[in-house]
């Protein structure tokens, strides 16, 4: 016999039902619901290594800075002061991606960073050559921290985060100087 909310028989009525409590979807052990991927295993590779770079990350970060200055020069005139202390802390941003990357051996966090970032840096008119010069200071300066064996998976992550920096510049035009004349015409001036 069903028995509704609204009927009553004798002095018994039937509680209201209440809707089972709403639990968040839990992945358990693996990184990605739809692609069943287990999680980066931090331990397989330098994770003494990826300590060390994450000790030393506003001074790695800075030196990278110091690096890609020398490499090519007309980064300070292309940038204010804002715009230096947000490539310092992009390159401390970048670092934590390098040091996650050290310590699975796997170089897919930096390369899936460095692919999703680029529009970001579009929107802030950072040219993807700036990254690129960046990503390179990272190597010489992360090098002085790290030793033999533990120097392969770092060159393996900058090098698909600059293979991936490449094909976004491609993609934009940055490969190019933008000739003034033509900016000028597209702009209706």
């Amino acid at each position: 016999m069903v028995v509704h909310r609204r009927h009553r028989i004798g002095r018994a009525s039937v509680p209201p039902r209440t809707p089972a409590p709403r639990r968040a979807v839990d992945c358990g052990i693996v990184s990605h619901p739809s692609l069943g991927l287990p999680p980066p295993d931090l331990t397989a590779g330098f994770p003494a290594a990826a300590a060390r770079l994450d000790a030393a990350r506003a001074r790695l970060a800075a030196r990278a800075l110091e690096v890609a200055f020398d490499n090519d020069p007309t980064l300070r005139d292309r940038y204010d002061e804002l715009g230096l202390r947000k490539l310092l802390r992009d390159a401390g941003t970048l670092l934590d991606r390098i040091a996650v990357a050290v310590a699975s051996g796997d170089p897919e966090p930096l390369r899936a960073f460095a692919d999703q970032v680029a529009p970001i840096y579009r929107r802030r008119s950072v040219p993807m050559d700036d990254l690129i010069n960046l990503a390179e200071g990272l190597r010489a300066a992360a090098a002085t921290l790290l030793t033999g064996p533990e120097l392969a998976p770092l060159d393996a992550a900058l090098d698909t985060a600059i293979e991936q920096f490449r094909w976004h510049r491609r993609i934009a035009g940055d490969a190019r100087k933008k000739n003034r004349i033509l900016q000028a015409i597209y702009k209706g001036a």
